[in-house]
């Protein structure tokens, strides 16, 4: 299945990871990127990270979506 595919693939990416930095793409890395929207950028102890994108394709930046009543959405600048 498809599914478990792209499950394991970010299982092994994501899992044990520790969050070194978080912050907002800069303007200049979102127009590197072509995006008029600057999401926010988290950072892992090994050097990936992760950003979320508006879609598959990384037309712009995008959103999250979090499990905090304080904060249920953290948006893009």
């Amino acid at each position: 299945m498809i599914e478990q595919k792209w499950k394991q693939q970010a299982t092994d990416f994501l899992k044990g990871k520790t969050v070194s930095a978080v912050r907002y793409m800069s303007a200049h890395e979102a127009e590197e990127n072509m995006w008029d929207q600057r999401p926010l950028a988290i950072f892992f102890d090994d050097g990936s990270f992760i950003i979320p994108m508006s879609d598959d394709e990384g037309n712009n930046g995008g959103s999250l979506y979090t499990s905090s009543e304080e904060l249920p959405i953290i948006p893009v600048m």
